[in-house]
């Protein structure tokens, strides 16, 4: 591993967005590229002139709820009524489904981040005389659905840019068409706070068109007069929201909801006006959100103590595992083992699961292995969910295991994460301007992280209520670090040099602004060179 400067450091970080296309809003591809959105929109054109019964059918994810609140918020302003149907996690499933369809008296469905494999609704639709139109981002199987327009850049003859985006984007290019179908003046860029936050919670590609709506997004989160964000900053005292603030309050509250109870609560806290009520509603979500938090804890901890660290792959079941925590739990074991990671539950003969991937492992490529032990499955590259009977699971366990061990070691790493052994001279001001100008941080723009060699441990303090974080004051050739261990699972002695890896952030502590190192990794010797 060589040494890296800030120089070297802006020039590899500006190399992975060389092949960029859409780097400003201005440059957005046009809703033209979506196979059948002028369609849909059309249709949707004749449903408000004629005041046809509309629905919204979303997720109970955090896109999916985002997306009900982009086409809910255009509705409202164009004072057309609507109904909004999140389907609740535990008593309706994912997506449309023919419960849904018979509960709904309308003329014209509208589905927001689902629908792509809902065939039998689709028929029942067609029965009924409802037109469906289909919104979607997820990998469409090889019959698509009986609908008046389906809209997904994933599917044949579309020519959006091959580059992932999720739901909301999809419903958010809907309304572009239907402005323009419907000759209206209206301000798309209204909705690039709510697209921020399903981009970076749906662990979209940080690059090219979703880096330019992220990065414009904070900035709309921090000037917003959207009720929900003025809740959130009042109680959590917070003045201004970072983009990790987006990955780790924001969206984890927003999901909670869809997780511990019912979605439509978070929709309700994103679409009303009123700052008394978010508040209330935000008071439910945040204790969703700490019962999230201690049912993630038990079951993480229960995982670990039922699998190998030589398994190529991380596959895990239990009886009535809580659902609402499956992908999180999953997402949290593909981290800490760096592999792919299945969590499923058992509800008497069937198991329903959640798959997170790590590196450049696509998760979807890889389950579709085993679509012959499978119920159904869906999702993309990063994350998917998929079902099926007990007694396939030893089988597709197995297969899961073989098809890992084959995958090449590279495959696992997101090689650009380490840039390599860095002077602690180099973390300052500078250092930090270059890196949030690279910002946001995830997947495709993974964070970067450094080594840093025999630096000295001069000061040592244990922080948190459970005593799990330790601060360490560093030095080296006089240069003095401040570094966070969250977690920590070594403990260095005062005085002993050490070999660190890790990442620089910036710390913000009553007004005054610093550098500090955040510890990944307490290395041996003979792990750095």
């Amino acid at each position: 591993m060589k040494k890296i400067n800030k120089n070297e450091v802006k020039k590899i970080l500006a190399s992975r967005f060389e092949k960029d296309l859409h780097t400003k809003l201005c440059d957005l591809p046009l809703p033209c590229c979506l196979k059948d959105i002028y369609k849909a929109a059309e249709r949707i054109k004749i449903a408000i002139e004629k005041n046809e019964k509309i629905a919204i059918v979303g997720d109970y994810d955090v896109d999916g709820i985002v997306s009900c609140v982009i086409m809910a918020e255009f509705f409202d302003d164009i004072g057309f009524d609507y109904i909004v149907k999140i389907p609740n996690r535990f008593k309706d499933g994912y997506g449309l489904n023919s419960e849904i369809i018979n509960e709904l008296n309308v003329d014209l469905i509208i589905t927001v981040d689902n629908g792509i494999a809902a065939l039998e609704a689709a028929k029942l639709c067609k029965e009924k005389n409802i037109d469906l139109i289909i919104t979607d981002h997820h990998m469409p199987q090889d019959v698509l659905p009986d609908a008046f327009a389906i809209i997904n850049p994933k599917q044949k003859d579309c020519d959006f840019p091959d580059i992932e985006i999720c739901g909301a984007q999809v419903a958010w290019y809907l309304i572009a068409a239907l402005k323009e179908v419907c000759k209206l003046k209206y301000d798309m860029v209204k909705f690039l706070e709510l697209l921020a936050i399903a981009i970076i919670a749906d662990m979209m590609e940080l690059r090219d068109l979703n880096r330019a709506l992220v990065r414009k997004g904070i900035e709309c989160i921090n000037k917003s007069k959207r009720a929900a964000f003025k809740a959130i900053k009042n109680y959590y005292q917070k003045d201004k929201f970072s983009l990790d603030s987006i990955g780790f309050l924001i969206a984890p509250l927003i999901n909670s909801a869809g997780r511990m109870d019912d979605a439509n609560i978070s929709y309700e806290f994103l679409h009303t006006k009123d700052l008394n009520k978010a508040l209330e509603y935000l008071e439910q979500i945040a204790n969703f959100n700490e019962s999230r938090k201690d049912e993630e804890r038990q079951l993480f901890e229960e995982i670990l103590s039922q699998i190998s660290d030589d398994d190529s792959c991380i596959v895990a079941s239990g009886m009535n595992w809580h659902e609402g925590v499956l992908g999180i739990v999953a997402s949290r074991l593909a981290k800490h083992f760096n592999k792919p990671a299945f969590v499923f539950s058992q509800n008497e003969e069937r198991l329903k699961g959640s798959a997170r991937s790590v590196g450049k492992i696509d998760i979807l490529s890889l389950i579709s292995k085993a679509n012959y032990l499978l119920n159904n499955y869906g999702g993309h590259k990063g994350a998917a969910g998929l079902s099926l009977d007990v007694q396939h699971f030893e089988k597709f366990k197995i297969l899961m295991q073989q098809e890992c061990a084959q995958i090449h070691e590279n495959e696992f790493l997101d090689a650009d994460e380490i840039l390599g052994i860095l002077e602690p001279k180099e973390i300052d001001f500078e250092m930090l301007e270059i890196l949030e100008s690279f910002e946001p941080f995830g997947h495709k723009n993974p964070r970067p992280f450094f080594v840093l060699e025999n630096v000295k441990v001069k000061n040592k303090k244990i922080l948190g209520k459970n005593e799990k974080h330790l601060k360490l004051v560093l030095s080296k050739e006089n240069k003095i670090i401040e570094a966070l261990f969250f977690n920590f699972d070594k403990e260095p002695n005062i005085n002993e040099k050490i070999n660190i890896l890790g990442s620089i952030s910036k710390n913000e502590f009553r007004g005054l602004l610093s550098p500090q190192f955040i510890i990944k990794e307490i290395l041996t010797k003979k792990s750095v060179g």
